[in-house]
């Protein structure tokens, strides 16, 4: 009976009244209507100048830009890596190896640069010439290098005699191979490569004489182990990396995946003789600097046009958005904008030629104005903050920013603390990934440096329909 009772008492204390118990519960930070507006977004080209030249890959050859008539020429600097893991071990003993000189010292047989080629641009077939120059100093890993810096032009080039320079007339694709050989680097299992004899005599700094470059990085090993314990200490006292240039031909440009410094030599093993490889390579923890010769005058005249805007890499224009802020925020300084989406329409290329050249950025990074060089020197990725990534969708043709809804409530914050508070940059880049078995992320941004261009709706005397911001606010009652 008493406990008959507690449940009584218990249902007859619940038994107020509830029509506003929903409303009671909701928090008053969620009791919003929903708005919506849209607003025109204003742009233009700019010249991008250079650009961080820190990159995946590097690049090759010189091709004529369809657009503007002028030549873009890549060339490249290159460093080579040790791991600490393997730098003991790099060469067998000196009393195994067999090749000898007069004096019986250890000799490596042959020494070549494999340039290998990841993709290219242009013709195939197109026959072009590069030098291979021997650095004086390294370029170090900390230094911002961008794409206008030349060695050649900085005194970085060693020119006294003895010293590394070998030329090479090289295709993308090696007629010398089998039909079934180049099949298999068509379908991506192994890399087509450029092959740079290095087995000329070389002296080095302090005139010393060896059959060849590789013999003088055995011989170094032997004198001194431990300044080979990793690509530091290699780069600033034995090999400080070669400078590849494009010196001759036009139509081709190639996408390097990395350099490998290769020497080739015999050593005995229970009295029977191998032949073994040692073989350094380019790996991201080196620097690998491409430079970029651009004509600033067929840039200049594209960016005048103000009929629609360009993205054009390497080292060419970017787009500048200018966003209405003080009209998205008009009315709603109290409230929340929830998105802010935008795309980026692609007009059609102006002829055939450069359809069949020329292709769009696949990655545009979006980012304040003032960020435009710390971003890339601080290694950002994109943060949904101040930095967005789109893709571009070729069925709809465009390249579509869903919710920059953050950067436009940074921007109001920040208004009137620099000139260019309410504006930013369209940037064509390149994104390496990193995954696991869960996600896939991107790991790292680059300027994008292969031959791409894209007109895009847009520009001061735009004669399409204007470019538009859908934006959703909730509303504070």
């Amino acid at each position: 009976m008493v406990g008959i009772a507690l449940l009584i008492a218990a249902i007859s204390s619940c038994s107020e009244d509830t029509s506003t118990l929903g409303y009671s519960l909701t928090n008053v930070a969620d009791r919003f209507t929903t708005e919506t507006d849209t607003f025109d977004i204003t742009t233009r080209s700019i010249a991008s100048g250079a650009v961080l030249s820190r990159n995946a890959y590097s690049y090759l050859g010189r091709i004529k830009d369809p657009e503007t008539g002028t030549y873009i020429k890549c060339d490249y600097s290159t460093q080579f890596s040790i791991l600490e893991s393997e730098a003991s071990s790099l060469f067998k003993s000196s009393e195994s190896i067999v090749g000898r000189d007069e004096n019986d010292l250890p000799i490596v047989d042959s020494c070549n640069v494999h340039i290998l080629i990841n993709t290219f641009q242009g013709d195939s077939l197109t026959a072009m010439k590069l030098e291979l120059m021997e650095l004086t100093d390294p370029m170090k890993s900390t230094d911002a290098i961008y794409t206008d810096f030349d060695p050649e032009a900085n005194g970085l080039i060693r020119n006294d005699a003895g010293a590394v320079r070998s030329n090479k007339v090289y295709t993308a694709s090696d007629l010398t191979l089998s039909d079934s050989m180049r099949n298999v680097y068509r379908t991506g299992a192994y890399f087509a490569y450029v092959k740079v004899p290095l087995n000329k005599e070389y002296i080095d700094k302090d005139g010393k004489k060896y059959n060849n470059y590789g013999t003088y990085i055995m011989r170094k090993f032997y004198e001194n182990a431990s300044l080979f314990k990793n690509f530091n200490t290699f780069t600033n006292n034995i090999c400080p990396g070669f400078y590849i240039k494009s010196t001759d031909g036009q139509g081709l440009i190639i996408e390097v995946a990395f350099t490998q410094l290769n020497m080739y030599y015999r050593y005995k093993s229970d009295d029977n003789i191998y032949t073994a490889t040692c073989s350094l390579n380019s790996t991201d923890e080196v620097v690998k600097a491409t430079h970029v010769s651009n004509d600033q005058t067929g840039i200049d005249q594209l960016v005048a046009t103000d009929t629609c805007t360009y993205l054009k890499t390497p080292a060419g224009i970017y787009t500048e958005v200018t966003l209405p802020i003080d009209e998205i925020k008009k009315g709603h300084e109290n409230d929340t904008i929830t998105s802010a989406k935008v795309a980026f329409t692609r007009m059609r290329s102006r002829s055939n030629t450069s359809e069949v050249i020329l292709e769009e950025p696949t990655r545009l990074l979006l980012i304040e104005r003032d960020s435009l060089y710390s971003f890339f020197e601080n290694n950002g990725t994109p943060d949904n903050i101040t930095s967005y990534l789109a893709t571009y969708n070729s069925s709809q043709k465009t390249y579509s920013f869903n919710n920059i809804s953050y950067l436009i409530n940074r921007m109001y914050a920040r208004k009137g603390k620099s000139e260019n508070w309410n504006k930013a940059v369209l940037i064509p880049v390149e994104v390496e990934t990193s995954s696991t078995t869960a996600t896939t992320s991107s790991s790292g941004i680059a300027n994008e440096m292969n031959v791409n261009s894209v007109r895009l709706v847009g520009g001061a005397n735009n004669k399409h329909a204007p470019i538009r911001m859908s934006v959703i606010y909730n509303v504070n009652k």
